[in-house]
């Protein structure tokens, strides 16, 4: 897939999320087979305010390249300056935030309260286009709500901005992540618009992303709470797409293991204390379907430190080895 002057080897993107897709997640998931890694949401306010946090979130490594900063407003004029400051940072893509729905950015006109402002959201896209030589790109939902479903009026604006490409969520604002993602308005716009799109929304399996690109005829996938905890469904999907035999599922050893190699990246960037606050969120995610998960998450949130973090972790191991071997016993018996 192309997008303007970059080409990406397989048409897999990993959402940004806010609080999980810093350096240390995106290196991990594009290890594991992702196309195209996006950051958290960046606020272009505070890039030209030169907030020390702010500008921390333009950082790239090298091993996660091509990757996309995430930018969200609701000035043109700054969002152009932003995009300015963020190519000249070494990005690879701005992609422009129009999807996020909680409350304080959708009460300051930003997020996907820009789709209820398609005009707006127009002079914001060509005026980030114009700023850079760098793709720009563009994720946005549904709609609003069910009677302002949009998002082909939004898609083609954006076409006619310059945009290299769009990622649709199959959800209105007004959904937030509950109920079901329509994948119908994904359709909708790839037949509308000649640029490149990506679908998103209720990607949890393999057969899900291999449904939807059917379904839909979308040319990429992004996939967000797919992915957290559950990197490897990009290696799942890699293969899919490359006609390669599909992986089996990570095994219990592993998921731990990449638990704790997270957790020691994350130490790196952050520093301990930072990291292992963080880790408690993300350890719920890798732990969710195993044994004992409930019990093992509340204890994994009173721990404040790496080597208190990696016994508990221990503790988990024999914990659901014991699980598994007693299951195993009671099957046989049977």
């Amino acid at each position: 897939m192309k997008l303007g002057n970059l080409e990406l080897t397989v048409p897999l993107a990993l959402a940004p999320m806010a609080g999980i897709t810093d350096l240390p997640y995106r290196l991990i998931c594009k290890g594991l087979g992702c196309g195209l890694t996006v950051s958290e949401m960046v606020s272009a306010k505070g890039l030209l305010y030169k907030n020390v946090k702010t500008q921390d979130m333009l950082q790239i490594a090298t091993g996660e390249r091509p990757t996309a900063i995430q930018l969200f407003g609701s000035v043109p004029d700054e969002l152009a300056a932003a995009a300015k400051l963020v190519e000249d940072s070494g990005a690879d893509i701005i992609d422009f935030n129009m999807g996020c729905p909680v409350p304080k950015i959708v009460n300051n006109g930003e997020g996907s309260a820009l789709m209820k402002n398609p005009q707006l959201a127009y002079e914001i896209l060509a005026a980030m286009v114009d700023a850079v030589h760098i793709p720009v790109t563009v994720k946005f939902r549904a709609g609003w709500d069910a009677e302002h479903r949009n998002a082909v009026e939004i898609a083609l604006a954006a076409e006619k901005a310059g945009v290299a490409a769009v990622a649709v969520h199959g959800r209105t604002r007004v959904q937030f992540y509950e109920g079901k993602a329509d994948w119908n308005i994904i359709r909708q716009v790839k037949e509308a618009v000649h640029i490149p799109v990506f679908g998103n929304g209720d990607i949890f399996i393999v057969a899900d992303g291999v449904r939807m690109l059917e379904e839909t005829g979308c040319d990429g996938l992004m996939v967000g709470r797919g992915a957290d905890g559950n990197p490897w469904i990009f290696q799942q999907l890699r293969a899919v797409l490359l006609g390669e035999a599909v992986p089996e599922a990570p095994t219990l050893e592993e998921r731990l293991a990449l638990a704790a190699r997270h957790l020691q990246m994350l130490v790196d960037y952050k520093g301990e204390y930072i990291s292992v606050k963080e880790m408690r969120r993300h350890i719920s995610a890798y732990l969710k379907g195993l044994p004992h998960a409930a019990e093992f998450r509340a204890r994994f949130h009173k721990v404040n430190t790496q080597k208190e973090f990696l016994t508990l972790l221990e503790e988990y191991t024999i914990s659901a080895h014991e699980y598994y071997a007693n299951e195993k016993q009671f099957h046989h018996a049977d």
